[in-house]
């Protein structure tokens, strides 16, 4: 399967098909959307809000969450706000969720399948791994896009004039569904 990317991705630039695509590295739109990696959403998501390229900041991760207020997700809503001009924050989760009742035992039961061994979690739990708040998933997605607002909202390196509006998907239709908006003023 890597081979064909690659012989298509070859293809693709000597006829230049990329040229279509071209913009820069700030977001036309001012906007970072978080959302979930869900593969229905991959180009369900940006054809439901017209979305083209170079328009918004995408973050995705399992459920469009926020495990930890100095994670990665975090780590890149703050570079979009201070470096690449974002004003606005848009949390999508979807429903039908992966990321939906799974929990810490499912998560190594299935470790422990795939060959990972016992010594390899236990020197993680040694090292401070919290498998149970890490490994979490949601039982309800709107209660987890209203947290993962939450999360942003109070994050205190988040400036008072950023808007974070969270929403859950179809991820069937494409509808989206207003869950919590906290909408800020430029204090200026």
């Amino acid at each position: 399967m890597i081979k064909e990317f690659l012989d298509y991705n070859e293809k693709f630039v000597e006829e230049k098909k990329y040229e279509k695509y071209i913009t820069t590295k700030y977001p036309d739109k001012k906007i970072a959307i978080l959302s979930c990696m869900d593969t229905r959403l991959t180009e369900l998501l940006p054809a439901a809000l017209g979305i083209k390229n170079g328009d918004v900041k995408i973050i995705k991760n399992a459920g469009g969450v926020i495990s930890h207020p100095f994670d990665s997700v975090m780590r890149s809503l703050l570079v979009a706000v201070f470096e690449l001009g974002v004003t606005d924050i848009m949390v999508i989760g979807h429903t039908d969720c992966g990321v939906q009742h799974i929990n810490e035992e499912f998560m190594l039961q299935h470790m422990v399948r795939r060959g990972i061994e016992h010594e390899k979690i236990e020197m993680a739990r040694y090292c401070g791994i919290n498998f149970d708040k890490w490994l979490e998933g949601f039982d309800s997605v709107e209660e987890s896009v209203s947290e993962t607002v939450d999360a942003i909202i109070s994050h205190p390196f988040i400036p008072h004039d950023v808007s974070v509006y969270g929403f859950v998907m179809d991820s069937v239709t494409g509808k989206l569904t207003p869950i919590k908006s906290i909408e800020r003023k430029n204090k200026e």
